[in-house]
């Protein structure tokens, strides 16, 4: 069994607006704490479309998967798996851009999940 848990381990948490993805992932890091938990919301992945005026960033389909930028989270994911720091980019909903400020996550140590 700790095999199973000595690298660490991705968990995908989908549904829609409201359906409860954000208590999820909160229950998961108060059952194993948050020092085991690196958490990456997709949310931070859309596009910086500080290129196109105001106007036609609000016409923009924010649901179509073109709208993330799913290279980078995958990037970040495989970063994180390798123990790595990751630099989440922040995103401003009001404005559908990246405001240029990230934050830090920090890996989760594998071995803290042996034994759970």
């Amino acid at each position: 069994m700790s095999e199973l848990f000595s690298c660490p381990m991705v968990v995908g948490i989908a549904g829609g607006t409201g359906s409860g993805k954000t208590t999820v992932s909160d229950r998961i890091v108060e059952a194993v704490g948050p020092e085991n938990v690196a958490i990456l919301d997709q949310d931070s992945y859309y596009l910086d479309l500080s290129h196109i005026p105001l106007e036609e960033r609000r016409e923009r389909n924010f649901d179509h998967p073109d709208a993330l930028e799913f290279p980078l989270l995958r990037d970040h994911v495989r970063q994180l798996k390798r123990g790595e720091p990751v630099h989440k980019p922040q995103y401003s909903f009001s404005t559908s851009t990246r405001t240029g400020l990230y934050s830090v996550v920090q890996p989760a140590p594998s071995s803290s999940w042996r034994g759970f």
